[in-house]
């Protein structure tokens, strides 16, 4: 059984980490925190402290770190001795972070693929760009690597899994929807890291569609979703990480990911690109400075974590699976509904953290426990589904199931 828990990452989803995997101190053994900023990590153990999430009486420390130092983290990784590792920092450090697990042996887990800073949307499929070239590595090592094991990527992955395995007998096409219906109060804010969210959004739309990868423009289709609890939604196809990976395990359907987007956001979002604001290459103003402009439009919008106390609303996120049963058509729709307020009352946490943060931390029991501990390189839907929702259910993100039969809780 692996024991002993390091968390990369001070922010939001970090928080979230921190909160349940304290919660699940009995199963995963001694935590620490790392960032570049241990100032942060201590706010993040005081939020712990003061919310009494911490099941048994024991270590919980933070630490310092530059995670873009490989040989570092592995050292980091000798000194607390942990045997499993959690990746909520930048999408830039997750090789270098993924070489220190090789390195050391320990079970790698991360929420989102890695993203080179200097390159905006690769080719497709993404996961072949960096993960995927490290498998046979993982594998020679006895390495467990799960990629991905989020909510969006990670659970929606999943669900996908249970859909072709347990409703449907072929599978035609798979949307994922994500949807947040919550208010924040703010004139504009992004819900993670601005840097990383506008990055997926300045890039090609990739879709998987007719056994091939198609491209399209970001906010150029749209369709209104009607969504449980949060009702009839607009959103827009967008370019995603588990696209690049469901493509693979189901090449024969249709792959898509769907975002809500509200016409504000989309207004702000295209003045900014049109002006030449969101892109991730330097230039110098007249007084010399060389800068970032993306960089820039990150310092000025408020932090994501400062947005929690004011949060209220939903999110609904799911896959609608369509495909054949007992030779008719069939369609399966597989979500969560996760409440903003709920969560922050639980973690100091808004519910877009929540829902990223709780299941890695699942994923990190599964494999200290030994279920989905593999010695290879995976992402989620390679992996079986079942303990993995029933896991999330206990955990706070329980998820239901939409069919003809109507609409019901999934019960394992």
């Amino acid at each position: 059984m692996k024991r002993n828990v390091l968390i990369i990452g001070a922010g939001g989803v970090a928080q979230v980490v921190a909160h349940k995997c304290a919660q699940n101190n009995d199963v995963l053994g001694d935590l620490h925190i790392a960032s570049r900023t241990i100032g942060k990590c201590e706010a993040i153990l005081a939020s712990v402290a003061e919310k009494g999430s911490m099941k048994v009486d024991a270590p919980f420390t933070a630490h310092e770190v530059n995670a873009m130092d490989s040989a570092a983290v592995a050292a980091l990784i000798r000194k607390t001795g942990a045997q499993i590792l959690i990746n909520v920092g930048s999408a830039f450090v997750n090789m270098t972070v993924l070489e220190a697990c090789i390195e050391t042996g320990i079970a790698y887990l991360d929420t989102a693929i890695h993203e080179d800073p200097a390159k905006i949307c690769e080719t497709p499929p993404w996961y072949g760009n960096y993960e995927w070239k490290r498998r046979a590595r993982c594998a020679d090592a006895g390495v467990t690597a799960i990629l991905g094991v989020g909510f969006d990527p990670g659970v929606v992955n999943a669900y996908a899994r249970l859909a072709a395995d347990e409703h449907l007998d072929t599978v035609s096409s798979i949307d994922i929807v994500d949807i947040n219906a919550g208010s924040h109060g703010r004139w504009f804010s992004t819900n993670f890291d601005p840097e990383i969210n506008f990055r997926e959004f300045t890039g090609t739309v990739y879709s998987w569609q007719n056994g091939a990868w198609q491209s399209n423009k970001m906010f150029e289709v749209g369709q209104t979703f009607d969504m449980p609890v949060v009702g009839p939604q607009k959103a827009y196809m967008t370019g995603h990480d588990e696209v690049h990976s469901l493509s693979a395990r189901y090449p024969d359907a249709d792959v898509r990911f769907w975002m809500g987007f509200g016409d504000h956001y989309i207004n702000v979002f295209t003045v900014l690109n049109n002006l030449g604001l969101l892109s991730e290459q330097p230039v110098t103003t007249a007084e010399g400075l060389e800068v970032v402009p993306l960089k820039v439009v990150k310092a000025v919008l408020p932090d994501p974590s400062s947005l929690a106390p004011d949060y209220v609303g939903k999110t609904c996120i799911g896959d609608i699976v369509k495909g054949t049963k007992d030779g008719a058509e069939h369609e399966v729709f597989i979500y969560n509904v996760a409440d903003h307020k709920e969560a922050f009352n639980e973690t100091g946490s808004q519910g877009i953290s929540y829902t990223a943060g709780v299941p890695p931390v699942a994923a990190a029991i599964l494999v200290a426990n030994g279920t989905w501990d593999v010695s290879k390189m995976v992402n989620v839907e390679e992996l079986e589904p079942k303990p993995f929702l029933a896991l999330l259910g206990e955990m706070g993100l329980p998820t239901r199931i939409k069919d003809a039969a109507g609409d019901r809780p999934f019960l394992g």
